[in-house]
């Protein structure tokens, strides 16, 4: 039996990642809410097999520490991270053993970004809801709204600015659209656009998921 821990909710649903990696007769998964400073210390006497850290938390309590991952992979604890904060831990201990997968963990890496701000969102503690957007999916979904042709590559500096200046926890579409110089017929254009489009953290998570999943199944 394989045991896995996956720290998550925010990103991709418990409801939503069960309908990718769910216990079976050979393995079981138990999801656990964002990964906060002390988790590993605690959950490490449950003797999992392999951990994937999504979701952690920022600025609500102390962040997951560098040490603590390195801790349970001495143990010979498999370690995954993407999306959110596990993409940003997977950057900065790819080198030592943790594996990062997909798009936010690659911008990390390859130092396109390099702060705990392009992840970070504001989140219901009781629901896990996302009550403010990230900036990499803001970045991410306006990169490709260019590649589409509905702004021009300065109109997309404008919106990314305006996000960067803009506090995590108020960050949103609406609010970056509202202070920007976009007349409205491409205002909606562009609204239409990002309501098709697919959260990139999203994304990841489900990458993440499928991964281990292939990986315990190899």
């Amino acid at each position: 039996m394989v045991k896995i821990l996956i720290y998550g909710g925010l990103s991709l649903s418990f409801d939503e990642s069960r309908e990718i990696l769910d216990s079976t007769d050979n393995i079981e998964v138990i999801y656990k809410r964002p990964i906060k400073r002390g988790d590993l210390g605690h959950d490490i006497k449950e003797n999992p097999d392999i951990i994937g850290i999504i979701d952690g938390v920022f600025h609500q309590n102390s962040a997951v520490g560098h040490r603590e991952i390195l801790d349970v992979m001495k143990r010979g604890v498999k370690v995954f991270g993407a999306s959110s904060m596990g993409a940003l831990r997977a950057s900065e201990l790819d080198s030592l053993g943790m594996v990062g997968i997909g798009y936010c963990y690659n911008q990390y890496a390859s130092g396109a970004i390099d702060s705990d701000d392009d992840v970070a969102v504001m989140l219901d503690s009781e629901s896990l809801e996302a009550l403010s957007v990230p900036l990499i999916s803001m970045n991410y979904v306006f990169t490709n709204a260019v590649s589409e042709g509905i702004i021009t590559e300065n109109e997309k500096d404008e919106l990314v600015q305006i996000s960067k200046e803009t506090f995590y926890p108020k960050r949103n579409y609406a609010k970056t659209l509202s202070e920007s110089d976009l007349d409205e017929d491409k205002k909606n254009e562009l609204i239409n656009f990002i309501r098709e489009s697919e959260d990139i953290k999203k994304h990841d998570a489900k990458e993440l998921l499928e991964y281990i999943k292939n990986y315990v199944n190899e």
